[in-house]
C-alpha cells in the first residue's frame, strides 16, 4: 500500500468538514493540540519522577523507621 498523496488528503479533509461542519474544526484542532501538550508534559514529569527516585532510594534502615514510628504513636501496641 502507497503513502497518502494530495488527492486522498483533501478526500479526507472534506469528510471531516462535512461530518464535523465548520466550525468545530478549530475546536477540534484545539483540544487534540492540548491533548497532545498534555501527554508530552505527563511524559517529561514521569522520566524526571523515575531519576529522582534512583537518586533517592532508601536505605534498609530507612524503611523500618515509619514501622518505629507506628509503634510509639499507639502506645507501642501493634
Amino acid at each position: 500500500m502507497g503513502s497518502l498523496g494530495m488527492p486522498e488528503l483533501l478526500l479526507i479533509a472534506l469528510v471531516f468538514i462535512i461530518i464535523f461542519g465548520g466550525g468545530k474544526l478549530p475546536q477540534l484542532g484545539r483540544g487534540l493540540g492540548e491533548g497532545i501538550r498534555n501527554f508530552r508534559e505527563a511524559m517529561r514529569e514521569g522520566e524526571r519522577g523515575s531519576d529522582e527516585r534512583k537518586d533517592r532510594e532508601p536505605t534498609a534502615e530507612a524503611r523500618t523507621e515509619p514501622a518505629a514510628e507506628a509503634k510509639t504513636q499507639d502506645g507501642g501496641k501493634a
